[in-house]
């Protein structure tokens, strides 16, 4: 694609590496929803190794460029859309639904293989968004612990958008507390239970807050192209 600001994007991988000098042991993912192969590509030559992807037919076409990477699923996740996931993907960030979890842990079971998982969490108890319920949450966790194939490792949230730095901070927090409060539910990670949270408008508040992986895709890559439909 001709329009690709190649410098661009490399100076902002390379502002964001320094801005999170302070946060050594939290990860930078690049989330390449509706980028090209040959924006993917210049990322990982950038030294990205960690990729977000929100749609899982865009995933399976990515997935040639997506060599010594890892990538997670961070988009609505509908339980036909698992089997293109399981054997795949890093992680699975965006499980909210039980219909979800189960699809998983039939397909682990056939497949005979494991899959890591995050809860998403509703923080702000959005309507127009997915993700379990905060008061939900330590009984879904409880049930979804149980699961013979599923490996939990955390939680995730996309918080509401404001542009109030104490407000983004609140849910930031909350997401810690919840974490903190079902720390036993994290079976075999109980050390340190990972926090997905923030964004390009957020990281910062996000890493402040105790985030692991922030996730940044117009941050690096600059405004989307929606040209291409994915299912």
């Amino acid at each position: 694609m001709s329009d690709i600001n190649y410098s661009l994007i490399e100076k902002n991988i390379c502002d964001f590496r320094k801005r999170m000098e302070a946060f050594p042991d939290s990860k930078l993912m690049a989330v390449i929803k509706n980028r090209s192969d040959e924006e993917v590509k210049f990322a990982i030559s950038c030294g990205i190794d960690y990729m977000g992807e929100n749609h899982a037919q865009e995933f399976l076409a990515h997935l040639p460029c997506l060599v010594n990477v890892k990538t997670d699923y961070i988009g609505t996740l509908q339980s036909n859309k698992v089997k293109y996931l399981i054997g795949k993907i890093n992680i699975i960030e965006s499980v909210s639904t039980m219909s979800a979890v189960k699809e998983i842990e039939r397909l682990g079971k056939k497949n005979n293989t494991r899959t890591k998982i995050l809860i998403e969490v509703n923080t702000g108890k959005e309507e127009q968004k997915s993700g379990i319920m905060p008061e939900d949450l330590s009984e879904f966790l409880a049930v979804v612990s149980e699961e013979e194939t599923i490996d939990v490792l955390g939680l995730m949230a996309v918080a509401p958008v404001t542009s109030s730095s104490g407000e983004k901070r609140k849910y930031f927090a909350l997401l810690r507390q919840l974490r903190d409060e079902n720390i036993s539910c994290f079976r075999g990670y109980e050390d340190h239970p990972l926090l997905s949270m923030g964004m390009t408008d957020s990281y910062m508040e996000a890493l402040e807050e105790g985030s692991d992986i922030i996730r940044i895709g117009t941050g690096i890559f600059g405004p989307r192209n929606y040209d291409t439909t994915h299912v």
